[in-house]
Order: C-alpha cells, then sequence, then structure tokens
C-alpha cells in the first residue's frame, strides 16, 4: 500500500527493508513517528503520514510487535514510509496473555537499548528478536524465560556474554560445577562480568545456587529441555540477575522489565 503525502520526486532516494516495529510516537496531529528494527539497514525512526487517522489501513500495519517489508523515502531528518505490508502480526497472540505481552514489550524495548546508533545494521539483533517473539507467540515455555534467554544472547551478540564457567577476573575455571562450598567461593558480580572465585570476589557479589549458573548457561546455549525442568525458584534467581546485568551492561534501566518482574 503507497501513503498519500509524499511526492514523487526524482531526488528522493527510495529504498526497502523489512523490520519489526519496537514503538511509535505522536506527531502533529495525524502522523507518528516509527522506530523498527530492520533486517539490513538496522534502527529505523520514520515518518507514517496520517497513520492515526481512524480510517488508515497503513496505521494497523505500523503498530509494535508486527514485521512489515516497508519502503522507505530518505528525508533531510527523518525518513518516510511510503509503503507498508505485513508480513506476521506477532502482537496477536501477545495482546490477550499479560505474561507474553509484556514479556515482549521488554524485547522489543531492549532491542532498541541494544541498537543504539541508527541505521547501523544489527542483523543477529534483528533475527532475535524475530525468534523471541515467534517463541512467545508459540507459548511452548514459560514467557519470563523466553525473556530471559533473548537477553542473554542479545548480551553475547553485543560482547557482554556473562562468564558462566570460569572466574571472569582471573580465568579459574569450573566454577559452573558443583555446589558452593561454605564460605561463598563461587560468586556472580555484575561489573565484573559474571562469576569470580573467590580470591576475585567483589564486594556485594551474589552467590547464586548451581542450579541457576546452570539454568542461565542453559538459556545462553538454547538448551530447553534443561531450562523448563528447572525449579521456579532458580527461574526467580536466574531473572533477577539477568535483569540486573543486562542493565547495568546499557547503562540504561529497561522500565518494562519492572511489569514482568511482578508477573
Amino acid at each position: 500500500m503507497t501513503v498519500a503525502g509524499v511526492r514523487d520526486n526524482d531526488g528522493v532516494s527510495l529504498y526497502r527493508d523489512d523490520g519489526i516495529v519496537l514503538r511509535t510516537q505522536k506527531l502533529g496531529e495525524a502522523d507518528r513517528i516509527v522506530t523498527v528494527l530492520a533486517r539490513r539497514t538496522g534502527r529505523v525512526r520514520a515518518v507514517g503520514k496520517g497513520v492515526r487517522r481512524t480510517k488508515s489501513r497503513f496505521g494497523a500495519r505500523l503498530e509494535p510487535f508486527t514485521h512489515v517489508d516497508l519502503q522507505f523515502a530518505t528525508g533531510r531528518s527523518l525518513d518516510y514510509i511510503t509503503q507498508a505490508e505485513t508480513l506476521r502480526a506477532y502482537g496477536e497472540p501477545l495482546s490477550a496473555d499479560y505474561p507474553r505481552y509484556t514479556s515482549g514489550t521488554a524485547m522489543l524495548e531492549t532491542a532498541e537499548r541494544f541498537t543504539p546508533v541508527e541505521k547501523e545494521p544489527a542483523l543477529r539483533q534483528f533475527l532475535l528478536l524475530v525468534g523471541g517473539l515467534r517463541a512467545l507467540g508459540e507459548g511452548v515455555h514459560d514467557p519470563r524465560l523466553v525473556l530471559d534467554a533473548f537477553l542473554l544472547r542479545s548480551l553475547a551478540v553485543a560482547g557482554y556474554a556473562p562468564a558462566l564457567a570460569e572466574c571472569a577476573l582471573c580465568g579459574a575455571g569450573d566454577l559452573a560445577g558443583g555446589a558452593a562450598p561454605a564460605g561463598g567461593s563461587r560468586a556472580f558480580a555484575i561489573a565484573a562480568g559474571g562469576l569470580t572465585c573467590r580470591s576475585c570476589r567483589p564486594p556485594g557479589a551474589a552467590t547464586p545456587s548451581v542450579h541457576t549458573v546452570a539454568l542461565m548457561s542453559a538459556l545462553l546455549r538454547g538448551d530447553w529441555e534443561h531450562a523448563d525442568a528447572a525449579e521456579r525458584k532458580h527461574q526467580v534467581e536466574c531473572s533477577g540477575l539477568v535483569a540486573a546485568y543486562v542493565q547495568w551492561h546499557l547503562e540504561h534501566s529497561i522500565r518494562s522489565l519492572r511489569h514482568v518482574e511482578h508477573v
């Protein structure tokens, strides 16, 4: 579908890409600024002309969670969306399920935080988001586990994967195996980059259960048989550590995580 309001002009540069709508914000009386994580282009902010009008079918295709095929016209400060075709509306199965919806919202916000530079290609982050939204929609796994897996893998793509088998500071190995000895020789230090040994343990570091560490490892490598079998208390501990770790590395709070944590 082609949107009115963008004139044909030989000087206008057009490009096409598909992407996930991350968020929208009002612009003027009838327009919206649409933020999209696109497959080849990366994060793009573009104007959707007239999409807030009640009779606009174009606007319905530019809602968060929607995977859309888009044509853009390059503008001076913001590009314009001139065509939009829905590929898959991931929001439909999530809208009626609060835990899945809030987990999905946290994914969208996190994906935007992990792509701070506009139009910088971020294919791996895009593919992670598509896979995460698909998993939420299928409803096979606990939504918070799906979110934690997405967060951990996003950290890995960005180069911030937590050390879960060896000391993040000195490299001492086999910290993930066995129960933590008395005195807490295994610790999880967010600022240090993951697990630390007793010698390197900084003040205030957490002492997670060996089962919690194993769950984090399973989510990072996609071992869903192990992750789905984890006890609830270990899932809760894992979620707390992952949320704290990702927000520390992003140097920014993920506001939507507060709603997920109360589910």
